[in-house]
């Protein structure tokens, strides 16, 4: 593994591929693990915030920002455990949202020794089965793709993940959206090489959520996709102890929309004694 630096950032080649990470703070590890509409510049209100007690870790999981995909198959969760390893960190507080809640929870089922606190936001996991509602975005997102239309599946990913179903595109902050806009997009164009298949933890971790013995916080927006609601509640009764909170106002993209509350929220939890 070897690294240079790169833009604020460090791009190593771990498993023969580039990675981009950022390191900011002293104290306890903890890694903020982007949703799959986003890269890890969708942390920039917690990055400096979160360092200012922790030794904070971000970086672009496999096909997504700056980080490259291997040319063979691969798991975001042991992608990770590299990562954890080039960096001497032996123990770390993993929070995931979304898509990097599926690689923070795998994480803490294949290696429950090296976590501290989990944080789960707008939560998935494979293996859970998608409402309707999901099957026909996702439907809808394969044509546009299969038609070369990034622009048309970046703006159904906005409308369901960060607009949600209750609210229309003029009802969310601008920015927020130009944002992960402009994430997701980029995300779009990622090439995948012909063999480079994402590897799933076995056996799937919706059916071994009991098995998480790690202090855990869950947390959703009340305008997220009912399902995505239901999953944290589920979620949240499965996990030994997991507390959860729904924050108002806000939909699948909880700590850009409000940054203040969502800070506050996880913060307070990390900083609880065990």
């Amino acid at each position: 593994m070897t690294h240079s630096e790169w833009e604020g950032g460090l791009i190593s080649s771990i498993n023969g591929a580039p990675i981009y990470y950022e390191v900011l703070g002293e104290g306890e590890a903890l890694v903020l693990l982007h949703a799959g509409v986003a890269d890890c510049r969708m942390w920039d209100e917690q990055f400096e915030t979160f360092a200012e007690r922790y030794r904070v870790i971000r970086y672009d999981l496999r096909g997504f920002g700056r980080s490259s995909v291997p040319l063979y198959p691969f798991a975001q969760y042991e992608e990770l455990a590299q990562i954890l390893t080039l960096l001497n960190v032996k123990r770390t507080h993993l929070v995931g949202v979304s898509y990097g809640s599926i690689t923070a929870l795998n994480f803490t089922l294949a290696y429950p020794e090296r976590v501290g606190k989990l944080v789960l936001v707008s939560p998935s996991s494979n293996g859970s089965q998608p409402s309707p509602e999901i099957i026909d975005f996702f439907d809808a997102e394969e044509r546009a793709l299969e038609s070369q239309d990034f622009q048309r599946a970046t703006e159904l990913n906005l409308k369901m993940w960060v607009d949600g179903p209750k609210r229309s595109s003029d009802q969310v902050d601008p920015s927020v959206r130009e944002r992960i806009g402009e994430m997701q997009y980029h995300a779009f164009q990622t090439v995948f090489p012909e063999k480079a298949v994402e590897l799933d933890l076995e056996p799937l971790a919706i059916s071994r959520l009991r098995e998480v013995k790690v202090p855990t916080l869950v947390i959703a927006g009340d305008y997220d996709v009912e399902a995505i609601l239901e999953l944290a509640r589920y979620m949240s009764s499965r996990i030994t102890g997991a507390q959860l909170v729904i924050i108002p106002n806000a939909a699948h993209m909880v700590n850009m929309e409000k940054p203040e509350e969502f800070n506050s929220v996880v913060l307070s939890f990390l900083d609880q004694k065990s």
